[in-house]
């Protein structure tokens, strides 16, 4: 092979290296958007999760505070429609003002909020959208484009309540194993145990 045929092979194949190089840069940049847009979605999901929780856990203590209202009231039967679940709180605010400090906290928005059932069961659904955006990417409009997610979770009781107790007796059931004894003519507040023992919050799939 004679020095100038080496020559133009060379020439032959830079062009070639060069077009190989700027796919892979492509590819590389494609990817990295790709993943900012991905932690981005994570970000919201993550808080509209903490936001979700937040707002059940406030309106588990509202439930707390009404079951012990009601075991005070002296009405019959209501205190048992409490503990099992089958009353939700009217809520003065509580739940969506824990939502939204949630979300601020995780550098977001409560964009949306309200009460629901699921199963049943008293829930509350959340959005957020992230205060930050995916950020620059080669990707148009990413720069100012904002995640959004949303979430719902659920307050279940613990507890197993016989239908046929008479609420304005001594009334004894256990929450997930732990045995409670309630009397409505000699209650004291310290016979209950923490709202978490009575009712559990998680998210809804």
């Amino acid at each position: 092979m004679t020095p100038g045929s080496i020559r133009a092979d060379r020439g032959q194949t830079l062009p070639i290296y060069i077009w190989l190089t700027a796919i892979l840069l492509f590819a590389a940049l494609a990817f990295f958007a790709f993943a900012q847009a991905a932690s981005a979605r994570n970000g919201a999901q993550s808080a509209a999760d903490a936001a979700a929780l937040a707002a059940a856990q406030a309106a588990r203590d509202d439930l707390l505070e009404e079951l012990v209202e009601a075991i005070g009231s002296g009405e019959d039967g209501e205190w048992l429609d409490w503990l099992d679940g089958a009353e939700f709180p009217a809520g003065d605010g509580g739940p969506e003002a824990a939502a939204d400090a949630l979300a601020a906290e995780n550098d977001s928005e409560a964009t949306g909020f309200s009460r629901d059932q699921v199963g049943g069961y008293l829930g509350y659904w959340v959005q957020v959208t992230t205060n930050y955006t995916v950020g620059d990417s080669i990707i148009p409009g990413t720069e100012s484009q904002h995640a959004k997610a949303e979430a719902t979770a659920v307050i279940k009781p613990r507890c197993d309540v016989d239908p046929s107790d008479d609420p304005a007796a001594s009334v004894a059931f256990s929450c997930d194993g732990e045995s409670i004894e309630i009397d409505p003519d000699d209650f004291d507040l310290d016979d209950l145990p923490d709202a978490a023992d009575l009712f559990s919050v998680h998210l809804a799939k």
